[in-house]
């Protein structure tokens, strides 16, 4: 593999892609994207770039779409428990078994590099101070349940030839072209902006490795351009020690970053509960001399400017479009999309 790489990007128009592939392309390597188009209305802010792309189903690749390709970056999936939770069939054909299929024809076409983008929920309730790459696995939802069935399936590929390599994310943050307001710092600090609450569900407690999204991003560029030897057939928990924060503490930080914004925490027995500290000493290992640039503090402090800079109000914030099941069942409730999450006629 040469100093620019010849790159296919699924999900190329979500949350993480719209912010990844313009990035790669800046790097100076050559990105197409593959991307059904689920999210492509779900634009809050411009695309800084257009990408050359192949409007399709991930369940519907053909090993042509992948040859000449010197790396696949595997972002495209249904990207959060609600969804897995409303239909487990989806998850396992679009994460699961639509990952495998992927992967088999990149390697069939003489693809080298699979960049599959995994995440630090497989982890689950974890009883262990730290999470590693060799804790035990305990997913508790389907979308959970994807990744790490797609990790193992992916792991047994390898070959001398084939390099599949497992970064699992934290909980994702930070502006995007394709916004989400789902995930927690990213909604926690639109609620406050557009409502003067920072309103914690739980009692708070629970812990979450919180990572921006261009980092994210970064981390990603690093593993594309390692040496084969350093990555391959491995996870990495992508993110820093000093990211792992309680959702208390993101609340605090929101409240400061947000002039006049008020804490309220409802300590509600039906939120979400699912906590785990992420270790993240073998990334910081490998790659020693990567930085990860924001910490949430500046990240909730640059969300309030972007939201301030952008006229968010509640109106755009409680949209369908930037949470990704209420978009989902719009899109099926339009007919849009059939029973199979598949395009009714002609989407273009």
């Amino acid at each position: 593999m040469g100093t620019s790489k010849r790159v296919l990007m699924t999900g190329h128009q979500g949350y993480i892609g719209s912010v990844m592939a313009p990035l790669f392309l800046r790097s100076g390597h050559d990105v197409v994207g593959f991307d059904t188009g689920y999210f492509r209305e779900c634009t809050l802010v411009d695309d800084p770039v257009t990408v050359p792309e192949l409007r399709r189903d991930i369940r519907d690749v053909k090993v042509d779409d992948l040859r000449g390709f010197d790396a696949v970056v595997h972002l495209a999936a249904l990207s959060n428990d609600p969804i897995g939770n409303l239909n487990n069939q989806w998850t396992r054909e679009i994460n699961l078994e639509g990952s495998v299929h992927l992967a088999r024809l990149a390697r069939e076409a003489g693809v080298e590099r699979f960049l599959f983008s995994s995440s630090c929920i497989m982890y689950g309730m974890s009883e262990a101070a730290e999470v590693d790459e060799e804790s035990p696995l305990a997913p508790r939802t389907e979308y959970a349940r994807s990744k790490v069935e797609a990790e193992k399936a992916l792991g047994e590929l390898a070959s001398d030839d084939f390099s599949p390599v497992f970064l699992r994310n934290g909980t994702v943050y930070g502006l995007s072209p394709r916004m989400r307001f789902d995930t927690v710092l990213n909604d926690l600090t639109a609620r406050a902006v557009t409502t003067g609450k920072v309103t914690v569900l739980s009692n708070g407690l629970p812990w979450r490795p919180v990572v921006h999204v261009e980092d994210v991003s970064r981390a990603f560029l690093a593993v594309l351009e390692a040496p084969r030897e350093l990555i391959h057939n491995q996870a990495f928990n992508t993110g820093a020690g000093y990211l792992n924060k309680r959702i208390i503490d993101l609340a605090r930080i929101v409240a400061s970053a947000v002039p006049g914004s008020m804490l309220e925490v409802q300590g509600s027995s039906d939120a979400d509960q699912r906590t785990y500290k992420a270790d993240f000493s073998k990334f910081a290992r490998v790659f020693p001399d990567f930085q990860f640039s924001w910490t949430p503090e500046d990240g909730a402090r640059q969300l309030y400017e972007d939201f301030q800079r952008i006229g968010l109000n509640y109106e755009k914030y409680v949209d369908q479009r930037y949470t990704r099941l209420k978009w989902l069942r719009t899109l099926i409730d339009e007919h849009r999309l059939d029973a199979a999450l598949r395009w009714n006629g002609n989407h273009n």
